[in-house]
């Protein structure tokens, strides 16, 4: 990447709006959007200024806008930026992109403007990829978790973490070029201390990781049954909308139909599937076979049987038949309006069982919650660190590795050299993910995800 040219793009999303906004990011973005400015002269204008005037491509006006300034290094990238205000049209949205590029800048690649930042020390690697993540963010706690990653939490644990490290790794360096006269600087009972206190922060940051990925993808929730169980009543009354067919009809549903609830801020998404039982004709096997297909997808399944119809062998029978390993199980028991008080107190109880009364809306919330809990281990507090993404959580583990292998280097008192090789892996991972060590792949890898015109 040449860092000397200016590149331009499409910071609001396509289509047609009130407005769009048109970044310009590089050394020469105040010089190029003036040459194409009627209004106050952008050169002699200061930064975080905002100026009204013309687009024009010689005489031709394109359109009225409003021009921010931000002069390096006070902006996004560190570089002079410069935002044109236009209408949201796609036709002068894309004839001020052209003008611009032919007056001297460049389209800009997916992720360029983040990239540049992340090179310029505007942030670290793993902020840079929380940009991403909140632009993404869908439901309140996936906002708050990539927030709390892009103002440097997560960066500054690691690099506590590293700093404790590197003090240690120039002792042990020091001890190589005394290796003659066997001394020892580094005292080996305090690093000892020291990885083993790295090792907890670092074990409670991969476990986080259960948690960090459900706020972040959301939970898979199939709801799964015999037909007529009363799934699609169900669905309707998580929702609290009329969003599937309801019909006492066997089979009614054939395809699946999937909407999302947010519970507390965790979005589920909920699939609701075609009857499991022998199929009747060729589009009712293929919905059975859907139906298998998601919940073997799935993390979370809600077994929804008839309380009135279903029998205690047909009970266990679809309990023992759908229960996979890695997914959750709710077993719900429905239509409870239609039971006396003597056979609701006869009804088979499961360890995670509910009753409720999907047409009735009885013990929904009793639902919502028992759904939130099960994805949701603990309690997410508003300044914890979560690691949300598989890059982070694949270092994290490698680090691990580093650190036993030192703490059984320093238990069989190996040479200083191989524990200088330890300590330099281990440091070597935890760079990883704040950007201290890269790779060009590895920038391409991350920054062609984000949209063109962050």
């Amino acid at each position: 990447m040449n860092k000397e040219e200016t590149i331009v793009a499409l910071a609001t999303p396509n289509g047609v709006g009130a407005i769009g906004v048109i970044r310009l990011s590089g050394p020469d973005a105040i010089t190029i959007a003036n040459s194409v400015f009627k209004g106050k002269d952008l050169a002699n204008q200061e930064s975080h200024t905002i100026h009204f005037g013309q687009i024009a491509d010689g005489d031709i006006v394109l359109d009225e806008v409003l021009v921010s300034l931000f002069i390096a290094p006070r902006s996004y990238t560190r570089e002079n930026v410069v935002e044109i205000s236009c209408h949201g049209s796609g036709y002068i949205i894309e004839s001020i992109i052209k003008l611009l590029i032919k007056s001297g800048a460049r389209g800009a690649k997916p992720g360029e403007f983040t990239l540049r930042a992340f090179l310029n020390g505007q942030l670290d690697l793993s902020q840079a990829e929380a940009v991403a993540d909140l632009i993404a963010s869908n439901s309140k706690a996936s906002q708050q978790v990539a927030m709390q990653q892009l103002r440097g939490g997560f960066s500054s644990q690691l690099q506590q973490l590293r700093d404790q490290l590197v003090q240690f790794a120039s002792l042990v360096e020091l001890e190589l070029d005394f290796s003659e006269e066997d001394v020892e600087f580094a005292n080996r009972g305090q690093l000892k201390q020291l990885i083993i206190n790295i090792n907890q922060v670092v074990s409670r940051l991969i476990e986080s990781f259960e948690l960090g990925n459900v706020i972040k993808q959301g939970v898979n929730t199939v709801i799964a049954g015999r037909p007529n169980a009363g799934k699609s009543t169900l669905l309707n009354a998580l929702l609290n909308e009329e969003r599937a067919i309801v019909s006492h009809i066997p089979g009614t549903t054939r395809d699946t139909i999937e909407e999302v609830l947010n519970i507390n801020g965790i979005n589920f998404r909920l699939i609701d599937t075609a009857g499991i039982r022998e199929a009747t004709d060729a589009i009712e096997k293929i919905g059975v076979e859907r139906t298998m297909e998601k919940i073997s997808q799935s993390a979370l399944l809600i077994y929804v049987f008839d309380a009135v119809e279903i029998t205690i062998e047909q009970l266990n029978s679809d309990l023992e038949s759908l229960q996979k390993p890695g997914i959750t199980m709710l077993a719900v028991a429905n239509k409870a309006d239609l039971l006396t008080e003597e056979q609701l107190l006869s009804l088979p109880h499961t360890q995670s069982a509910i009753i409720i009364s999907a047409k009735q809306k009885r013990h929904i919330d009793e639902l919502k919650h028992k759904i939130y809990n099960s994805a949701v281990k603990r309690q997410l507090s508003g300044d914890e660190t979560l690691v949300t993404n598989i890059r982070h959580l694949e270092a994290l583990q490698k680090t691990t590795a580093s650190l036993a292998r030192l703490l059984t280097g320093i238990d069989t008192q190996v040479t200083s050299d191989f524990l200088a090789m330890d300590i330099k892996q281990a440091l070597h991972y935890l760079g990883e993910i704040t950007g201290a060590v890269t790779t060009d792949d590895l920038l391409d890898n991350i920054f062609s995800k984000f949209c063109i015109g962050k």
